[in-house]
């Protein structure tokens, strides 16, 4: 048994110190915890017996032991890195952190725990690395810092606001029900838009095995009856003879337009473009323009509420928000506040943010009170994305029925004012 001399710290920041006994740093560690509270150093006393090695390298144990850690190496360097999670996994995470912290749990030990919440976005070894990271004396956010690539900036700056308030609890389940939020909209989004794509992919098959394999049936029957075939159905007959024959020529064309259209996605000036005119479409840039006032005061309103100063919250809300355009004007409206204006004055002068929200922000700063002004504008517009979506829904499918009905109707009369001429043909020999 060795002597370890540790530091600690109370839930409530007080420091402590002490002396124990354990068989090795890894034992000392978890009797510190065991005590309730977070270990900031456990070093092993001067003059201490050493705690046993481990086998050595030469025995059948040792062996198997090098074995199992040059495996490891090896998993770790052929293994992919972790994606990204998203909302659903983030609002998960944190909810059950912070389910264990108010059960009363030291943070290693919530940590430990947490190593079997893994998902495909947080794997257990990420939480395996802030509960070393944390026993080594790092804050939590400083911790999640170091994994920059599972935890976005705004996890991290609203855990050490909540660090530095005492509230990390509270401010956890803040992030939960914000990511769960965004979620929500994100779904009712993607199912709004699930029936005109299915009718899209189902109707464009449709026409295509017509004229593909349908039509050209047709045409044998055409070209023994030697009559002079209407304009449509010639019309038809050569845009089919174009798809039987040129198919591999339109596939390249429209790889090389998706190429390009990615390419000039890509680029500065065809990613502003494309934000600018997202906005400014019908029907669906009223949809796009509420989900991203929606998601702009949201994110400000949650990370203000944590304690964030406001320079930073722009800038962490700037680099959340998808579009361009709005990237800019936030950009423009954190430098006006650098110079000591007002968040409205600067939002105001850029045109993009409807009045409401410039009013209820106004308020906001009259009354002291931000954070709570920026949270009713987010409901608001929550509130009519959800009526804009099915607004949305319900002029487009009709849009998209008609438009595959008009295609397929022209095709049938197409065939039809044939098969009619030579009927007609045939009746007056």
């Amino acid at each position: 048994m060795a002597q370890f001399n540790y530091k600690a710290r109370r839930r409530s920041g007080e420091l402590v110190e002490g002396v124990l006994e354990a068989g090795d740093r890894a034992a000392a560690v978890v009797q510190v915890e065991r005590l309730g509270v977070i270990p900031v150093s456990v070093v092993q006393a001067k003059g201490s017996a050493k705690p046993a090695k481990n086998a050595s390298a030469g025995s059948p144990s040792g062996r198997a032991a090098a074995a199992e850690a040059s495996k490891a190496g090896l998993s770790r360097i052929f293994a992919r890195g972790p994606k990204r999670p998203g909302l659903k996994e983030l609002a998960m995470y944190t909810l059950q952190l912070a389910n264990l912290l108010r059960a009363g749990m030291p943070l290693t030990m919530a940590l430990r725990s947490m190593e079997s919440l893994s998902s495909k976005g947080i794997p257990g070894e990420a939480s395996r690395q802030l509960k070393q990271d944390v026993t080594e004396g790092r804050s939590l956010s400083d911790a999640m810092a170091r994994q920059n690539h599972i935890f976005p900036d705004l996890v991290i700056n609203m855990v050490r606001a909540g660090e530095q308030s005492g509230a990390l609890e509270e401010v956890l389940r803040r992030q939960a029900a914000h990511f769960d939020r965004f979620a929500e909209v994100q779904s009712k989004f993607k199912s709004a838009m699930i029936y005109p794509a299915v009718v899209c992919v189902v109707g464009g098959a449709l026409v295509l095995f017509f004229m593909t394999v349908m039509l050209p049936k047709f045409m044998t029957l055409f070209d023994n009856t030697k009559i002079e075939l209407p304009a449509m159905t010639k019309m038809l007959i050569a845009i089919s003879s174009f798809l039987s024959g040129y198919w591999w020529a339109l596939l390249l064309a429209g790889g090389g337009a998706v190429a390009a259209f990615r390419r000039y996605r890509a680029s500065k000036a065809g990613r502003e473009t494309l934000d600018r005119l997202a906005m400014r479409l019908p029907v669906i840039g009223k949809v796009v323009r509420l989900n991203l006032f929606g998601q702009f005061a949201r994110t400000l309103s949650t990370l203000l509420q944590n304690g964030v100063p406001v320079l930073q919250a722009l800038r962490i809300t700037e680099q959340v928000m998808p579009n361009v355009v709005i990237q800019e004007a936030i950009a423009r409206t954190r430098e006006a506040v650098t110079d000591g204006k007002t968040l409205a004055q600067p939002l105001a002068k850029s045109r993009l943010f409807p009045q409401l929200m410039i009013d209820l922000i106004k308020i906001g700063e009259e009354t002291g009170d931000v954070p709570a002004a920026l949270s009713n504008v987010a409901d608001t517009y929550e509130n009519d994305l959800n009526v804009g979506l099915t607004a949305m829904t319900n002029l487009i499918q009709p849009v998209i029925i008609v438009a595959i009905a008009f295609v397929v109707g022209f095709m049938l009369l197409g065939v039809m004012s044939a098969m009619f001429k030579i009927t007609e043909s045939i009746s007056t020999r």
